[in-house]
């Protein structure tokens, strides 16, 4: 058997991904890497793992020094970033997967699964038309709800609407619960809110439509979130946990939601889809009853959809057809069947194709799991709009924290709703205009200096 190692030649195609933090993370795809380089010897790939805050400044040096990496992973908020990077020559670093493709079914042997992507995932990718990056990992926002306390509280089903969990809190408080519900104040649920509401975050129809140029964190639908918000907390329902989500709280701003969960602080919390195992055996460990359900939204207004999360792979232009054919094949590799549906059992992702959804019914592996198809349902449930597939913005990540760092001035009583948001879309505004102004520079395209992820 021919060994793995022969990967490292020259002629290898590089793919950097993502390790969030904890690099072993790998150890799965660099398993399917040494298997995919012993029947593709001549299409030899290699794993680079990095920190998912450090890629887009380490492939911009690589491009700048001429010798970025075949294939890279950026966080979903990173998309427009992605689109924007530009090799030593000044053009577009990386190139339409689906164009790459040109209509095959196969590459290398290995089978394509673009068309098979569920459609929330691939529309998020998908730019002018093209679906330009392959998707890999996707999560939602769900509520998580401790039963046992709502049911105690007389409360029978899961709140659904925003109206609904007032009425769940006002029972949750009459019963002694500490605080009906809790979610980080973190970018992304600002990001749930408004597009469930119809609702967008830019112009160019959310950036979807052409380059957004102006962005609105003031909007109806973002002030209707907002206010209630604020009322939760003012009533004792919301329990804040006083922390701001951004780069480098990133982790600690949905723990302590977390814990305020398990710790039954509060009977409700907000948080990633990929969460839904660990809260339901938070409930396990602490002796109560935990589901999942699609996040409440603004009854007032007609549902659009919920956003997602996660990240996708990115190809670069210019490739030879051997490093290409290399990278485009064991993308595909990563999305077949078997490899998507153990990424949702291990990873708690959603399963990023249908055939992967249909191996896992087929399997029985959501019978007693019902809080592990929840994100599927909701995203399923989306109307397709440029509200549901989400803004794409070139500082994205400077853009969320400026919408935190409003809603804590907010929550704490330093500023009015209106006048605060108002001021942080001014704030954000500055930041879209400077991306904006670096990348056109003096004519000569140069990659984003906001690299920053969130």
């Amino acid at each position: 058997m021919q060994d793995p190692t022969a990967a490292t030649a020259d002629h290898a195609a590089e793919i950097w991904l993502h390790h969030y933090g904890y690099p072993a993370s790998l150890d799965d795809v660099r398993a399917l890497a040494d298997r995919f380089n012993l029947a593709h010897p001549d299409h030899p790939v290699r794993i680079v793992g990095l920190d998912y805050r450090e890629l887009p400044a380490a492939v911009a040096r690589a491009a700048e020094q001429g010798n970025p990496p075949a294939v890279a992973q950026y966080f979903y908020t990173s998309s427009q970033t992605a689109l924007d990077m530009r090799d030593s020559a000044g053009q577009p670093l990386f190139t339409s997967v689906e164009r790459a493709v040109g209509g095959r079914a196969h590459i290398l042997g290995e089978r394509v699964t673009l068309h098979d992507l569920i459609p929330a995932v691939r529309d998020y990718y998908t730019h002018g038309g093209e679906l330009y990056s392959l998707p890999t990992h996707a999560s939602t926002m769900l509520l998580y709800a401790n039963t046992t306390l709502l049911e105690k509280a007389g409360v029978d089903e899961i709140p659904r609407s925003w109206d609904e969990v007032g009425a769940a809190c006002r029972a949750l408080a009459e019963s002694g619960v500490p605080h009906g519900i809790t979610w980080p104040n973190h970018g992304w649920i600002f990001q749930q809110a408004v597009a469930a509401q119809g609702g967008l975050l830019a112009d160019a129809d959310n950036g979807r439509s052409g380059r957004a140029r102006r962005v609105d964190l003031s909007s109806a639908p973002m002030l209707a979130f907002v206010d209630w918000w604020q009322r939760l907390h003012h009533d004792g329902h919301y329990l804040y946990t006083g922390i701001i989500g951004d780069q480098s709280t990133a982790a600690e701003v949905w723990q302590a939601n977390y814990e305020a969960f398990a710790q039954q602080q509060a009977a409700m919390v907000c948080s990633s889809s990929v969460e839904a195992e660990r809260m339901v055996q938070a409930g396990r460990d602490g002796g109560f009853t935990v589901e999942a359900a699609r996040m409440p939204h603004n009854a007032a207004a007609v549902y659009a959809g919920n956003v997602i999360g996660g990240d996708s792979l990115w190809l670069a232009a210019g490739l030879d057809s051997r490093r290409q054919d290399a990278a485009l094949a064991f993308m595909q590799s990563l999305n077949e069947p078997r490899q998507a549906a153990e990424r949702h059992q291990t990873g708690h992702y959603i399963p990023i194709t249908g055939e992967a959804l249909q191996l896992l019914d087929h399997e029985g592996w959501f019978t007693g799991r019902r809080h592990r198809r929840v994100a599927v349902e909701q995203m399923a449930a989306g109307d397709g709009s440029a509200a549901s597939r989400g803004a794409l913005l070139g500082p994205f990540d400077e853009i969320q924290v400026r919408m935190a760092q409003a809603m804590h001035d907010v929550l704490t009583g330093a500023a009015p709703a209106a006048d605060r948001f108002a001021q942080a879309t001014a704030a954000a505004q500055r930041l879209l205009d400077e991306y904006d102004k670096h990348c056109a520079g003096d004519g000569t395209a140069r990659s984003p200096k906001h690299l920053s992820v969130g």
